[in-house]
């Protein structure tokens, strides 16, 4: 059995990870229990306060129903704050800023050139010390373009703009926004000439694999087995999409439209967060954040009705118009994130599912984009952290509660050392269970 599943490991190892499957690996003595996930999800340009906040977290806002009946799943953090995104005394460019603060809780240096600095964000502090444990040590993925230098923000690079993840001071770690390249980093080869060659024979990854993952079947008990099913269903489905928008794919400059993103907004962000489940589920990485799109931008949502760009809406000045379309803005982002919950939800991971074993943190730096403040800012924590998170609940922070106190105390149930993560003073003990 032990060399059936070593020559089965070898054989696979290159090209796909596997989900955790007790039968498998009940033979080794080294198995360990499900592994914690971390993740972050930006959002944009601050929301509708009004619409956002809920009264009691039995009685959702408006903007947050679609998460009705995964209540017992998250929790509303009120008094938050980024104070290392405020000017202080640099003037205006609080989207650079709110972007660049938001993982690492320090102050960016105002620059449009190449010395620009930030901190190293709190997922990369996870990924040095945990992220030789998979094959990827951290998933950065976006819906925005790459940047890296020019003046996106009234004297601030766009580096700061762009980038969420920083490796260092003065390296960000780029986002990936093409789902093809995202799935090939997950489950390609690392050979790039294998990788096209086998994009141009339209085969799939699993087909590399499928005859020892059905001699190994035959070993699998029957929940092993259905979990063995719905990984490769599940695989080949989000191929089959990618494929799909390949396939479809209507000839334009570059720029414009990048091969494999699928024409709908909504679409793209459902892709990506699939990718996050998938990477999780295979523990391909157990760190990962999602960019939706970088602070100060000028999406249109032709697809809820919205032509208006979001940046410009965000500086409603109370205009009614202006803060109902904000408000269905922040819906159709939560729409998406409730999804992406549902989904690591309902898949299985050791004895519980995916959703048991993560951590998401979900949120932006800015609170209302017209006033463009970072207090109090709009921060959901879903997932229930190998059980040490309490959730269903408004967790409210004492005044003056840096953003990074919830940060550290994530990377503690980590289980990585961390003294601070930027500007933190302490942790934020009320998530705990």
């Amino acid at each position: 059995m032990m060399n059936s599943r070593r020559n089965f490991l070898k054989g696979i190892a290159t090209t796909l990870a596997l989900p955790y499957m007790p039968s498998v690996n009940a033979a080794s003595a080294k198995v360990a229990s499900s592994p914690l996930r971390l993740a972050f999800v930006y959002i944009p340009n601050g929301v509708n306060l009004e619409c956002w906040r809920p009264t009691d977290h039995t009685n959702l806002s408006e903007s947050l129903r679609p998460l009705a009946g995964l209540q017992q799943h998250f929790s509303v953090l009120r008094g938050m704050d980024h104070q290392k995104a405020n000017s202080n005394g640099d003037g205006a460019g609080d989207h650079a800023r709110a972007n660049a603060t938001f993982l690492t809780g320090c102050q960016a240096r105002k620059t449009a050139g190449a010395n620009i600095r930030a901190g190293v964000s709190v997922d990369q502090l996870a990924a040095q010390q945990i992220g030789h444990l998979t094959r990827i040590p951290s998933l950065e993925l976006s819906t925005d373009p790459p940047r890296s230098s020019g003046n996106c923000d009234s004297g601030y690079s766009c580096a700061y703009s762009h980038n969420l993840s920083w490796r260092s001071e003065t390296t960000p770690a780029p986002a990936e926004r093409d789902p093809r390249l995202a799935f090939e980093k997950l489950f390609g080869s690392g050979d790039p000439k294998a990788d096209a060659a086998r994009r141009a024979r339209q085969k799939s990854v699993l087909d590399f694999v499928f005859d020892d993952a059905k001699r190994l079947n035959q070993r699998l008990d029957s929940g092993d087995r259905q979990k063995m099913d719905e990984y490769l269903t599940a695989v080949r489905d989000i191929e089959r999409r990618i494929s799909n928008a390949e396939k479809f794919h209507i000839e334009s400059p570059e720029e414009f439209r990048p091969n494999s993103i699928p024409e709908t907004y909504g679409a793209y962000i459902r892709m990506m967060y699939q990718m996050m489940v998938l990477a999780f589920q295979t523990d391909a990485t157990r760190i990962s954040t999602f960019l939706l799109a970088h602070d100060g931008s000028n999406r249109v949502f032709p697809e809820i009705g919205i032509t208006d760009s979001h940046h410009q809406l965000s500086h409603h000045r109370g205009d009614p118009r202006s803060l109902e379309q904000i408000a269905k803005i922040d819906r159709f982002y939560i729409e998406h994130y409730a999804w992406f919950l549902e989904k690591l939800r309902t898949t299985p991971d050791g004895d519980g599912n995916l959703l048991d074993n993560s951590m998401i943190v979900y949120g932006g730096a800015i609170a209302d984009g017209n006033q463009h403040n970072h207090t109090d800012l709009p921060i959901l924590l879903a997932g229930h952290g190998g059980g040490s998170l309490k959730q269903g609940r408004i967790i409210t922070a004492s005044e003056g509660t840096p953003m990074t106190n919830l940060y550290l105390s994530l990377l503690d149930r980590m289980n990585v050392k961390a003294e601070r993560v930027g500007d933190s003073n302490g942790k934020l003990e009320s998530i705990a269970s």
